[in-house]
């Protein structure tokens, strides 16, 4: 965790997402002003308190050059808060990039292409965050699995980064905060 006396202080509304109807987490959309002090337009991660609760989370862009940030129900559920309240936040830039969770089918691929898993295990992990970002952005399956395959073979001709993608989904419009379900 970052050390006491967090930059960057706001309040923010708890969301439940509308799609899917079940889904046990929440969200906040960061104020404006909160998203304006980072680092990035893109993805953040931060440390940070929820009502004193701390966590580490990484913030999503939210295409609209904010941010917001996905509430996993323990969380949620041990601050205690509802859908509706306004919470208070403390954030800072993470001292320590946490390592994206591989999705299995780019597991798989790399599995696949040795000389691609080894320049992926050579990558940053802001540089592994951006791939597998750029494989989320896809909005249908056959993009995905093309998606998985040019980062193969760009991975196994040396490449580090994926070139001209939009972190903040500002430009693309491939990213977005979850839509709110009615209160």
């Amino acid at each position: 965790m970052a050390a006491p006396g967090f930059a960057i202080r706001c309040k923010a509304t708890l969301l439940r997402p509308a799609s899917p109807r079940n889904a046990s987490w929440r969200f906040l959309r960061l104020p404006q002003a909160a998203s304006d002090r980072l680092p990035s337009r893109g993805m953040v991660a931060v440390d940070g308190t929820l009502e004193g609760h701390a966590f580490t989370a990484t913030l999503e862009p939210d295409g609209e050059g904010g941010h917001w940030l996905k509430l996993p129900r323990a969380l949620h559920e041990a601050v205690g808060v509802a859908v509706g309240d306004s919470v208070a936040l403390s954030l800072a830039p993470a001292e320590k990039e946490p390592e994206p969770r591989l999705p299995a089918d780019l597991r798989s691929a790399l599995a696949d292409a040795p000389e691609a898993l080894a320049q992926w295990k050579t990558l940053t992990t802001a540089a592994r965050r951006d791939f597998i970002q750029w494989l989320g952005t896809a909005k249908q399956a056959e993009t995905r699995d093309r998606r998985i395959g040019n980062a193969c073979d760009m991975l196994a001709a040396g490449k580090r980064r994926i070139c001209c993608f939009d972190r903040s989904g500002i430009y693309g419009k491939g990213m977005a905060a979850p839509q709110a379900a009615e209160a």
